[in-house]
């Protein structure tokens, strides 16, 4: 079938929107009408040409929502007018990662997923002899896509597509880094590094476990606004502080007897190894969790004296915010539709497919939480 499609045709230069042709779904694989979705951070890493696994020509997008419109042989999990968001994390339960309960990380379709291909090795999208890779087994950048069943999420029918594609990855990502990852309890305090997309969601699940103290930190004073929208009780800028970003949040969480400072839980959310390291550091010693979100460039690493660790810090990482997809995205379209968290505030610009590029621009310039296409 011929489909609408923004096409990343190599790494650098805009996506070109154009009709490419899809084919329909095989065996355990499911075809979806995306009906709207987000550009995300991460769809700009790989067009940047900065991801080490991206491939060209791709149709990138994995923040999406849309209905089913038809299944291959043997799927029983979702059926024909479901509503469903693409997840790039699937979620197979039975490969020994889903089996353990210990990670998100399903690793059933990892290897073909990595290589832009479905399961069985193939791609579902072409032009004319030419294939085009899939990206993140998701490509919500077509009105049309082809996803593995078990990297579909059966979701509340009633729910907006243009607000809980969000769900497809970055309100999943932030607030379940709070509640899955870092495990934040009451009364914590904690450092939010960054707030975009990804950041505002921290603070939002971090109000939802009730931690009382939460600084976020952004060189855009733009961001204190939003910060307070969703929870943050205070606001840094690095830029507009004397010394040290981290001593300063390491007396701005002094408490106790000893005044011994640093926060209970501190998140990335930029992507930079320094502000990794700085985030780490902020943390308190003897029990300070530091959560990596952000996602640093082909070849940088992080680093930190051995001194930070030993004295008792931890750092993690989370991906997807430690979401079992299947299992926990439907929840959380749950909990906004309950208005438990937020999302309309955070879709800050609605395009057409054909305006995609201008999304991509608002980012670059800050000027956008969030951008959706609709469809």
């Amino acid at each position: 079938m011929d489909v609408r499609a923004a096409v990343a045709v190599q790494a650098g230069k805009p996506l070109e929107v154009m009709t490419v042709k899809l084919e329909g779904p095989r065996e355990g694989e499911v075809l979806v009408e995306i009906k709207a979705t987000g550009i995300c951070h991460t769809d700009e890493f790989t067009l940047s040409g900065a991801d080490p696994e991206g491939l060209f020509p791709a149709i990138l997008g994995h923040e999406g929502a849309g209905v089913v419109v038809d299944v291959g042989k043997g799927v029983t999990s979702v059926r024909k007018g479901d509503h469903v968001i693409p997840l790039y994390t699937p979620e197979c339960r039975q490969c020994p990662s889903c089996l353990s309960r210990k990670t998100n990380l399903c690793t059933a379709i990892r290897a073909t997923q990595g290589q832009g291909l479905m399961p069985d090795g193939t791609s579902r999208f072409s032009i004319g002899k030419d294939r085009l890779f899939h990206y993140m087994g998701c490509s919500t950048f077509s009105n049309f896509t082809v996803l593995p069943e078990i990297a579909v999420a059966k979701v509340n029918a009633d729910a907006p597509f243009d607000k809980i594609c969000y769900i497809g990855c970055g309100v999943t990502t932030g607030i379940g880094a709070v509640i899955n990852t870092a495990k934040v309890e009451q009364g914590a305090t904690a450092v939010v590094f960054g707030l975009g997309g990804i950041g505002l969601n921290v603070i939002q699940g971090l109000r939802l476990a009730g931690a009382d103290m939460i600084i976020g930190v952004d060189l855009n004073n733009d961001k204190k606004q939003w910060g307070e929208k969703f929870g943050m009780t205070h606001f840094v800028n690095p830029k507009e502080i004397d010394g040290d970003i981290v001593a300063h949040l390491v007396n701005m969480t002094k408490r106790g007897a000893d005044q011994i400072g640093g926060a209970d839980y501190t998140f990335d959310c930029t992507g930079s190894t320094k502000v990794m390291r700085q985030a780490l550091e902020a943390s308190h010693r003897g029990w300070g969790k530091s959560v990596v979100i952000g996602v640093a460039g082909a070849g940088q690493e992080i680093a930190t004296r051995p001194f930070q660790l030993v004295t008792g810090r931890t750092w993690m990482g989370t991906a997807f915010g430690g979401a079992r997809g299947r299992t926990d995205v439907p929840k959380i379209v749950d909990w906004y539709m309950a208005g438990k968290i937020e999302i309309d505030p955070m879709i800050t610009h609605t395009l057409k497919l054909e305006d995609i590029n201008k999304g991509f621009d608002l980012m670059h310039e800050g000027k956008s939480i969030r951008s959706v296409v609709v469809y």
